[in-house]
């Protein structure tokens, strides 16, 4: 099995605010269908705008700020044999939250 991000820009979920609470209906209604699946790992929704670069040298500032081009908003992260079944699940996720969203794979564990 192989472990798949899904996320989204935290720009790219454009809807009113009051079809949120059916957003999150939907968006947990696939999280519980992918439970119930066996191959939901973890997702959470990341609070906007809001974070903090760590440098090398241990240095932190804030960002990336407002005005950066992209700023994630959401992900997920999915356990599953191939990239065709890992894309049905972004797609279900896309379709639950309103908004287009991106897959990678992520590099396996490598003290596994």
């Amino acid at each position: 099995m192989t472990q798949y991000l899904i996320s989204f820009d935290d720009g790219w979920m454009d809807f009113p605010e009051e079809d949120l609470p059916d957003v999150a209906k939907a968006a947990g209604e696939v999280v519980r269908e992918a439970r119930d699946a066996g191959v939901w790992v973890f997702g959470a929704g990341l609070e906007s705008q809001r974070a903090s670069i760590v440098a090398t040298d241990g240095t932190v500032s804030d960002g990336p700020y407002p005005e950066a081009k992209e700023v994630l908003g959401g992900f997920a992260v999915v356990d599953v044999a191939t990239r065709e079944e890992a894309l049905r699940w972004a797609a279900k996720i896309a379709v639950a939250c309103r908004c287009a969203q991106e897959l990678r794979v992520l590099l396996p564990d490598p003290t596994a």
